[in-house]
Parts: structure tokens; C-alpha cells; sequence
């Protein structure tokens, strides 16, 4: 719907390339004159291609704060347009877009800015079959965007898309979605509207049927030794290939490679293993040539595909370029050198990391976004394309087993049989669909995970979605603070309890998740002391947590939350205060003290001669401080506690209890 006619408020820092030249330089220039007309208070941050690095754009962040207030005050949105330096004729292969934004998400936390980060691209996506999709590498942008929002949920507005020409109604629209609520995060602004992003299933009664497509001549499958490879070489053989060339960065030398080819040779087919860097131009076009004349090439298969798993915060150039090069720039280079070739599929595997986004993969996700959208772009052009966004294999593939496996299992991402998969690869060959995710989705698991921390319209039409939601309707309307949300039950109940009892309901709520996130059934094996390192967290675990605690608490908690805090009794203490903050403030000189002593004794399990040494000291010292004293002596002692030292503290109960 059509956001009514609204202005902005406060400062809105936007992040403009500086070599933006031609159109995208035009459509930056009316992006920030459309923003100040409506209201905003525009600071323009302009980088230049030297200085897209975190620490240089965290001072310039910080610069630009302290200009537009005069004093240190967060502004009210941020809006990039780095990722417009992908066009204009920009080297496809350097992602300048892409890092440069992961640079900024970088340093507006290194910055402490938790206004919404809003980022533009211009034809990165297509709205209907009759509009061609302008720039893949664009693309990019949307898979690390939605990963971006399930890992900085309190500070990521969205994906925003405009068209080659963008008319002043429709950067009109660009305000509206920029001051209203967020509840949409993916959209495309279009002269005839505003269109928001859906997960549909696809319907095979409406696609276009085309006889089943069988393999001839030649087929080119890259990573053909791995093991998705492996599947679809035996499927191809099975259906009659030819001629299979096979390539891995290690060729006959990869595990398995000879027992793949004898395999696949007792199936009929002719099998030549190479080994080659698909990213390199020059390789893959020798590789191309040696085709024989007799059997051309009429398929590709781009199924290679490496992980370098890490949370944004943690991402570097480098660790995009491990996950882009094979993937990403591999793609390219095939669509490049094949597209006058007479090819019956072109065939790339994409995940539905890039899909859905995945906490942990926002360079994988960038790569399968930009997967999916080359696939529509050669779709529109007449081009044979299938991109197919892949959920978890089983047997086989990147996320088969090990902790990957066990996390997407925990949310509900169960693995698909092969055989089922090759079935669905087919399906999709014959429908001629350029972009499908193939997925096995427990909703029931995965949908509350997944929304938990921050609403997704994405999924909203789902049928398996929608009668969740009505079987469970959401307590309130998602405010945190709102009457039945679950922080604002769990603030009136700790409110009402004693200090003590605080700590211990929200310290055995921090066990709770943090056992759930670490996979255990119950919360035995997280003790109050041991620390988060010790009990296995990483930065993926350490985030889910993270996410846990914030739609538990209503709280917006930083991602390094359990590196600030090292153990889930520190992580309690911390908490608590900051739900609680009930304003009586303080409590009376000591009650601190003798909280910090309650709740260490909570977690003793002394024999019984301690025992009742201990209580009968206790009961000594509350016989002291139960007699009458006079007003200026109870004054002068809560003084002494109040200012008193931690260690003279300690020596104090040691003197009084003896222990």
C-alpha cells in the first residue's frame, strides 16, 4: 500500500560512493535533495574508494555526528548508496558495493549507531516477468541485506530497490517507506508502485511445460568431484549424457575422482576430470576449447561452492573473496564465455541461504543472491537459466553434518534425500523456471525462530505460516514495550520479587537459552560459573543467544554480549539490572552486598558441618544488626558500606562470618 504523503525528522547520515559518475551519480544527487526537501537534516558521507574501511568510516561517522548536533547525538536513520558503485560500468568481479557496505555495517557498530541502516540499489531485482532485471551484481546486496537483518536486527531498516529512472513520485515513495514503521524491508520502488518481496510456492500448473530435458552432447559440471557433483554426474549419466567433463580445483587427484569415473563409465557415459580454476577467465576458456567438435557443449552445471562461515562483524575482503570467487565470479565467467553457445540449460547452484539470509553466512548468502539474479537476467535476455536455492542436502554437501547440521536441524532445516533433490532439479528443467528454492522446511520450527527477534512479511503468505499465526496469534503488536509482550511480562514479574529471587529467575533464564541455542535438552551442563567459552560458544551460538535474550527481555543487547560477560551468572547480574531499573534506585546501602553474598551461597552444596557453621554464623550477624541502634551510628555504618572497597567489603564478611 502507499505510504501517505509524510517528512522526515532529526539527521539522516547518508553514505554516498565518491567516484559515482553518469546516471547513478544523477539518481545519488536527487536521493539527497528529495531527502532534505522533505524534512531531513542530510549529512553526506562521501567515500572514497581508499577510505571504504571500517576504522576510516568510523571516524567519518563519528565526525558527522558530532557536525550535525554539535554534540554527540544518534542520528535518526542512515541511508547507503555504496552499493550503486556496482554500476556504471564498475568491474564486476571487485564487489566494490558490497564490502563497502559490510565496511559501514562494521563501523556503525564500532560508532555506537543504532539508527536504521536503509541501503539502495537501483535494478538489483525484477518485480514481473516483463521487467529484465538490470544488475546482478547489485544482487549481491539483498543476500547479505537479509542476513543483515537476522543478525543487527535492532539496526537494520532494509532493502530498497529503485528503477533505471527514478521520477520524483517514486522518490517520493522512497520518504514514505523511509518514515514509516519498517514492517516492510524488502522493496522495490517502481513508477507504478510499491512492491514488497513474498515467498510463494511455485505452482507447476501455471508454468510453461517443455518436454522433458534430457542431456546430449557435452555437459560441463563444475566441482563434479564434490559431492553434490558426484549426484548430479550420476543423474546426468543415468539420463543418457554423453559426455561429462567433470572439473575440481584438484581433478583426478580429488578423493574419490577415480571411483566417481569407473562409476559413471558402467553408466554409459564418456568422463574427462579436470582439474581448473572456474574464477579464471583464461583457464575456463581453454577448458571451453578443448570440448570435442564431435560432442559439443550444450549444458552447464555450476554447482562448485566453498563456505567461510562468520558473523558480518567478523567478515574481511578476503573471506568474501574466498566464498565470491568460486561462486559468484565463476558464474560470471561461465554466462560470459558460454552465451553464444547453442546451450540447452545453464544450470547454477544457488542456497536458500540467499534466499531466507542465515546468521553466520553473509557472504555465502551475497553469492546465491547474485546466483538467482543472473539466472532471471539471461531468462529475460533468452537465455537458457536455472538457478536453484538449495536447502540442506543429506549424505553430502557443505552443511550435511557436523555443527552446521545440528544448528539448521535445532531450526528446522531437516536434509532433503538426494534422490528427492535430482527429482525437483528436474521438475524445475522442465518448467523452465529461472529461480527456485528447493527446500525441507519444518515451519512450525523454523517460522518462530526465524521471526523471533524481528517480523518477516517475507513469509507472511505462506499458508504454513499463516495458520501458525492464527493458531498463535503474537501477544501485542510486537513492541517490546507493549502491554503482553514477553519483555514487558518478564519486567512486571521481577518487579513484584525480592533482589534474590530476580537474580536467580533471570540468571535460570539465561540458562535456558543458552543451553537451547548450544542444542542440550535441558540446562544441566550450562553451570551459573562456567564460562561461555568453555561451554562451546562461538560467534554464530553467542549470536543466537544474543537473539534469544532479546526477544525474551524486549532488550536491545549487542552482539558481543557474551564477550562483555563471561559467564551466564555475570550475564544474569547484568541483565537483570537492565530490565529491572526500577528507579528506587539503588537499593539501601549493603542490600547490594548481601545479594552478591545470597546468590553465592545459592550455588554452594557444603557437608553438613559447614552447613551449620555457616547458618549459625549468619544467624550471629543477624542478631548484631537486630539490635536497636542509634540513628547516627545506622548512618555512619551505611556510610562506611557505601564507600567501602570491594576488598574491605570481603573483610568484613570474612571477619563477621568467618568465611
Amino acid at each position: 500500500a502507499e505510504a501517505a504523503p509524510t517528512r522526515l525528522s532529526g539527521t539522516w547520515l547518508v553514505a554516498v560512493p565518491e567516484a559515482l559518475t553518469g546516471p547513478a551519480g544523477d539518481t545519488a544527487a536527487a536521493v539527497l535533495r528529495t531527502l532534505a526537501e522533505r524534512g531531513a537534516e542530510v549529512r553526506t558521507l562521501r567515500i572514497a574508494a581508499d577510505a571504504a574501511h571500517r576504522e576510516a568510516l568510523t571516524a567519518a561517522i563519528e565526525a558527522a555526528i558530532e557536525a550535525a548536533t554539535g554534540e554527540d547525538t544518534a542520528p535518526e536513520g542512515v541511508l547507503s548508496l555504496l552499493a550503486l558503485a556496482d554500476s556504471d560500468g564498475a568491474a564486476l568481479r571487485e564487489h566494490t558495493g558490497l564490502l563497502h557496505t559490510a565496511a559501514l555495517v562494521q563501523a556503525l557498530g564500532d560508532a555506537h549507531v543504532s539508527a536504521p541502516l536503509w541501503c539502495l540499489t537501483r535494478g538489483a531485482v525484477s518485480v514481473a516477468r516483463s521487467e529484465r532485471l538490470q544488475d546482478p551484481a547489485q544482487a549481491l546486496l539483498w543476500g547479505f541485506g537479509r542476513t543483515a537483518a537476522l543478525e543487527f536486527p535492532d539496526r537494520w531498516g532494509g532493502l530498497l530497490d529503485l528503477p533505471a529512472q527514478a521520477d520524483d513520485r517514486t522518490l517520493e515513495r522512497l520518504v514514505g517507506v523511509l518514515a514509516g514503521d519498517g514492517s516492510e524491508d524488502q522493496v522495490a520502488l517502481r513508477p507504478s508502485g510499491l512492491f514488497g518481496r513474498r515467498l510463494v510456492h511455485a505452482s507447476l500448473a501455471d508454468a510453461p511445460l517443455a518436454p522433458a530435458w534430457k542431456p546430449r552432447g557435452t555437459t560441463l559440471v563444475t566441482g563434479g568431484t564434490g559431492a553434490l557433483g558426484a549426484h548430479v554426474a550420476r543423474w546426468l549419466a543415468e539420463n543418457g549424457a554423453e559426455h561429462l567433463i567433470l572439473t575440481s580445483r584438484r581433478g583426478d587427484g580429488a578423493p574419490g575422482a577415480a571411483a566417481l569415473r569407473e562409476e559413471l563409465a558402467a553408466l554409459g557415459a564418456r568422463v574427462t576430470i579436470s582439474a581448473c580454476d572456474m574464477a579464471d577467465r583464461d583457464a575456463v576458456a581453454a577448458l571451453l576449447a578443448s570440448v570435442p567438435a564431435e560432442q559439443p557443449l550444450t549444458a552447464v552445471v555450476h554447482t562448485a561452492g566453498v563456505l567461510d562461515d562468520g558473523v558480518i562483524d567478523g567478515l574481511t575482503p578476503q573471506r568474501f573473496a574466498t566464498v565470491l570467487a568460486p561462486k559468484a565470479d565463476a558464474a560470471l565467467t561461465l554466462h560470459e564465455l558460454t552465451r553464444d553457445l547453442d546451450l540447452s540449460a545453464f544450470v547454477l547452484f544457488s542456497g536458500v541461504a540467499g534466499t531466507l539470509g542465515d546468521a553466520g553466512q553473509g557472504n555465502y548468502a551475497a553469492a546465491n543472491s547474485y546466483l538467482d539474479a543472473l539466472a532471471e537476467q539471461r531468462y529475460a535476455d533468452g537465455l537458457p537459466a536455472t538457478s536453484v536455492a538449495w536447502g540442506r542436502w543429506g549424505d553430502s554437501g557443505l552443511a550435511a553434518g557436523g555443527a552446521i547440521g545440528e544448528r539448521l536441524d535445532r531450526g528446522g532445516v531437516p536434509a532433503m534425500a538426494p534422490r528427492s533433490a535430482i527429482r525437483a532439479l528436474q521438475q524445475a528443467l522442465d518448467h523452465a523456471d529461472p529461480a527456485v528454492a528447493v527446500a525441507d522446511i519444518q515451519w512450525e520450527r523454523f517460522a518462530p525462530g526465524y521471526t523471533a527477534v524481528r517480523p518477516s512479511p517475507f513469509l507472511g503468505d505462506l499458508p504454513e505460516v499463516r495458520r501458525l499465526a492464527q493458531a498463535a496469534p503474537a501477544a501485542g503488536d510486537g513492541d517490546a514495550g507493549a502491554p503482553g509482550a514477553p519483555g514487558e511480562a518478564l519486567r512486571r514479574r521481577l518487579t513484584v520479587m525480592p533482589q534474590t529471587e530476580q537474580a536467580l529467575a533471570v540468571l535460570e533464564l539465561v540458562r535456558t537459552h543458552a543451553a537451547t541455542a548450544l542444542g542440550h535438552a535441558g540446562t544441566d551442563e550450562v553451570g551459573a560459573g562456567r564460562a561461555f567459552k568453555e561451554l562451546g560458544f562461538d560467534s554464530l551460538i553467542a549470536l543466537e543467544l544474543r537473539n534469544r535474550l532479546n526477544a525474551a527481555t524486549g532488550l536491545k543487547l549487542p552482539a558481543t554480549l557474551v564477550f562483555d560477560h563471561p559467564t551466564p551468572a555475570v550475564l544474569a547480574d547484568f541483565l537483570r539490572a537492565e530490565i529491572v531499573q526500577d528507579g528506587s534506585a539503588a537499593a539501601a546501602p549493603g542490600i547490594a552486598e548481601l545479594e552478591k553474598l545470597e546468590s553465592a551461597l545459592s550455588v554452594l552444596d557444603p557437608d553438613g558441618g559447614t552447613r551449620a557453621d555457616i547458618a549459625s554464623r549468619l544467624q550471629a550477624l543477624l542478631a548484631k544488626w537486630g539490635e536497636p541502634q542509634a540513628h547516627s551510628s545506622g548512618e555512619a555504618v551505611a556510610d562506611k558500606l557505601q564507600e567501602a572497597t570491594p576488598d574491605e567489603l570481603f573483610d568484613f564478611i570474612e571477619n563477621e562470618l568467618g568465611i
